[in-house]
């Protein structure tokens, strides 16, 4: 069995800390799959374009981690389940599967929304995504349901807000605000709120790495906004 990579991703979210769980949840995300020559994308694309979203098959190439058979899933607090009853990215083969808006497609490049796909994923497939054959109203258990991101606040440093108005981009409050509401802490800052209100975290975004606390599991306090250089 030979995969490779038909094209990489480009996205706003640099590392794997603050990148979406699943897809959509932070609509304001963008990104896009640059083709390799090879699948000639200026053929292999047409027709793509009548679609308004599609499935992208990748690879976990930021998985340091080995396989786990049993895992623990961020919603459930340090509950376990069976890998295959969750979208760890700790599996046999770490293969990723995500639905995204089509935004545009130029220069034989795919611009997307709603991502979950950390900068530099390798892309192994895409596919349209058809109603008739991917939207099942299926049965799912309570903890799936659960909101990750109710009534949280995020509350602005003045430093923060005028560090951030510096670099002149509105969307970028609003995808810095929307990431954040998701809480990319590891679970063990969340089952302990005397030590997660103690800690200030980092997650980088586009071209800047955002310094934050959790003052509580409902209050985000953005401290500073520090803009970096992308080679």
């Amino acid at each position: 069995m030979e995969l490779r990579p038909i094209g990489y991703f480009r996205s706003c979210y640099l590392d794997k800390f603050g990148t979406p769980r699943q897809p959509h949840l932070v609509p304001q995300s963008r990104g896009s799959i640059v083709f390799q020559p090879w699948v000639q994308p200026e053929i292999s694309l047409f027709g793509l374009s009548e679609f308004s979203h599609i499935w992208v098959i990748f690879w976990f190439h930021k998985n340091q981690n080995q396989f786990h058979a049993k895992v623990h899933p961020p919603r459930l607090e340090g509950h376990s389940r069976g890998v295959f009853s969750t979208r760890s990215p700790h599996r046999p083969n770490p293969l990723g599967l995500s639905a995204l808006k089509i935004e545009s497609i130029a220069d034989q490049e795919i611009f997307v929304s709603g991502l979950d796909l950390v900068d530099g994923t390798p892309v192994l497939d895409i596919k349209p995504y058809i109603n008739a054959a991917d939207s099942i109203q299926a049965d799912q258990p309570d903890w799936v349901l659960q909101s990750e991101h109710d009534e949280v606040i995020v509350n602005w440093d003045p430093l923060a807000l005028e560090q951030l108005s510096v670099m002149d981009n509105f969307e970028l409050k609003i995808l810095i605000e929307n990431t954040l509401k998701l809480d990319p802490r590891p679970t063990v800052y969340k089952t302990n709120p005397q030590l997660a209100s103690k800690l200030e975290h980092a997650v980088r975004i586009m071209n800047a790495d955002i310094h934050f606390q959790f003052l509580n599991p409902k209050l985000i306090w953005i401290l500073r906004v520090v803009k970096i250089d992308i080679e």
